[in-house]
């Protein structure tokens, strides 16, 4: 039984890569989309983690999946308000309104081929 349990909970480690990985998505993210910027790489990590929490307390709150394909069209525009808020909590962020529109469309479809539980 504990066995079970211990598969079913993510490791630090695994954790810790999935975070490297969402900053990877985001620095690619910045590279792409006009009007998101990430000043660098441990920028986007702590963006990562600020994401990672806001999508947590959005969840328990509300209990809703915002991610950017988890709700249709509201979880998106859910996907698009974290990301836009994000610039406001991490330094070296910056976003527009369709910037962070358009970041939640490419975070979406880069989640469907690196499968990355970013939001």
């Amino acid at each position: 039984m504990t066995q079970q349990f211990e598969k079913s909970r993510p490791s630090f480690l695994t954790a810790v890569i999935r975070f490297f990985v969402a900053a990877i998505v985001l620095s690619v993210t910045s590279y792409i989309v006009p009007g998101f910027f990430v000043a660098g790489f441990w920028t986007a990590f702590l963006a990562a983690v600020v994401i990672a929490i806001i999508d947590y307390l959005i969840s328990v709150a509300f209990n809703f999946n915002a991610s950017p394909f988890g709700r249709g069209v509201v979880g998106f525009l859910v996907s698009a308000l974290i990301i836009y808020l994000t610039q406001f909590i991490v330094g070296g962020v910056v976003v527009s309104l369709w910037g962070a529109i358009l970041a939640a469309l490419v975070i979406g479809l880069l989640d469907i081929i690196i499968p990355v539980r970013l939001m």
